[in-house]
């Protein structure tokens, strides 16, 4: 087979023959591995070799696309994208990037992806008897933090190596290779007939950065300190929110920072731009560019260079995510943030890496200093069902559980719990900021202490 800029330059030749104005190809391929073990034997085992590719056109101001896996239906391929934007509706905001304002040599010889460490060449062709080793640790580690952690459940590892390339009929020439690990597991902790479960996960673009026998006692830790739990009256009292609580609640509200999402009147910022919509001690950032994160990358997902982007500023919203499609429809320019669930499919709007920090820049308050300071409060560590938050309007009523806090001493665990409100108004609250500034995906943040709120029995 011709190397992939070969076979990317004859697709784009082709669909310009075939009457299409613009073009694109995106190829991806990848190494992937994933495992599963129970009881320290292997449960799940998945090894696979992937390649794929799309080809994007835009003809007449109407939208064409196809894909494929076989490098040998170039021409079907070709046919099928251009025939459908025959029947496409016009939309006078498509359009492709033009190349970025980089040396070219940047683009080919990887110098950028190689400075924002997204490839692990040590890693990237890891045998399968050594990965098995990394997720079994996982599991040893749970078990062995305390003789209460009877179960563990999805001890997994997922170990990906790849490379991206995309070219357009404008110019974009680029590719990169990217490496992905992760680690994650659920416990179940039983004591007198009662059972608890804690989970933990990370992820890094570079294996040596994940602690697998730290994924399994942390998740431990988790199960077993909820062991006793009891219900509590109904209060209202601030919470201490835990850094991974407070990553799924970032994780809502990051809808509403696509600028997709406020085009369609689907965003609770809508119509705020340069309003205070939270608290004024919260920058927000969306960087491409942190050293080894998993949303790091050099471009995005239609070639535009990622760059770091402050989203909010001391509470007050500054801007929106945009991919080449929403930058036009507001007469803009990308930022870089146009993602692909694969070479399925179309380009949207998404994050790369969003992170909340103090607006002081300090590191933050020690962790157990931030628990002390509650008087009488709940430390929320486990939160159920926040992906069921409103994205449209933040408001969310779900149900957690936790430590109960007085004079800065934990008393005992809690459980059934409910707090409910909307994310606006509950990021409104942040008091104080912990240390712990943690990345759970591409999602960071620390540990949150908020202000007064109601908590439900």
């Amino acid at each position: 087979m011709k190397t992939d800029r070969e076979f990317a330059s004859e697709l784009i030749e082709l669909a310009l023959k075939k009457g299409a104005d613009q073009a694109e190809v995106y190829i991806k391929s990848s190494r992937n591995l994933s495992l599963e073990v129970k009881d320290q034997t292997i449960d799940a085992i998945e090894s696979s070799l992937s390649f794929g590719y799309s080809l994007r056109v835009i003809q007449d101001k109407r939208l064409g696309f196809s894909y494929s896996t076989s490098a040998d239906e170039i021409e079907s391929v070709v046919k099928s994208a251009t025939e459908t934007a025959k029947w496409a509706d016009m939309d006078e905001y498509l359009d492709l990037p033009n190349p970025p304002s980089l040396p070219p040599e940047s683009f080919r010889d990887k110098k950028r992806s190689a400075g924002i460490e997204v490839f692990d060449s040590d890693s990237a062709d890891i045998k399968e008897d050594e990965a098995i080793k990394y997720v079994l640790s996982i599991e040893k580690a749970a078990r062995d933090f305390d003789s209460r952690i009877k179960k563990t459940r999805k001890a997994s590892g997922i170990f990906n190596s790849g490379e991206i390339l995309i070219l357009n009929s404008k110019g974009v020439d680029i590719s990169y290779p990217y490496t992905k690990y992760t680690a994650q597991v659920m416990t179940v902790a039983e004591e007198n007939g009662e059972s608890q479960m804690g989970w933990d996960f990370e992820g890094s673009r570079f294996l040596k950065d994940i602690s697998f026998e730290g994924v399994g006692k942390n998740a431990a830790k988790r199960a077993v300190q909820l062991l006793g739990s009891r219900k509590i009256k109904t209060i209202k009292a601030p919470v201490l929110l835990d850094n991974s609580v407070v990553s799924e609640f970032l994780g809502v509200f990051a809808s509403s920072l696509s600028a997709e999402s406020v085009q369609k009147g689907r965003s609770l910022l809508k119509d705020r731009l340069g309003q205070k919509v939270i608290s004024s001690n919260i920058n927000l950032f969306d960087n491409g560019l942190i050293p080894r994160r998993l949303g790091t990358r050099p471009f995005d997902d239609e070639g535009v260079p990622t760059s770091e982007k402050v989203l909010i500023r001391e509470g007050t919203l500054q801007g929106f995510l945009y991919n080449t499609y929403t930058a036009k429809k507001d007469g803009v320019n990308s930022t870089g943030n146009a993602v692909r669930g694969g070479y399925t499919g179309l380009p949207s709007v998404g994050i790369t890496n969003l992170y909340l920090k103090s607006v002081s820049d300090s590191d933050g308050i020690p962790f157990k200093n931030l628990l002390s300071s509650l008087n009488k409060g709940l430390y929320i560590t486990e939160a159920m069902g926040i992906h069921t938050a409103n994205p449209i309007s933040g408001e969310f009523s779900i149900g957690v559980s936790g430590l109960w806090v007085e004079t800065g001493e934990v008393k005992f665990p809690v459980k059934e719990a409910v707090i409910s409100g909307d994310i606006l108004s509950l990021f409104g609250k942040i008091e104080a900021f912990g240390d712990d500034l943690r990345f759970y995906g591409n999602i960071g943040t620390p540990s949150l202490l908020i202000g007064a709120i109601d908590i439900s029995a």
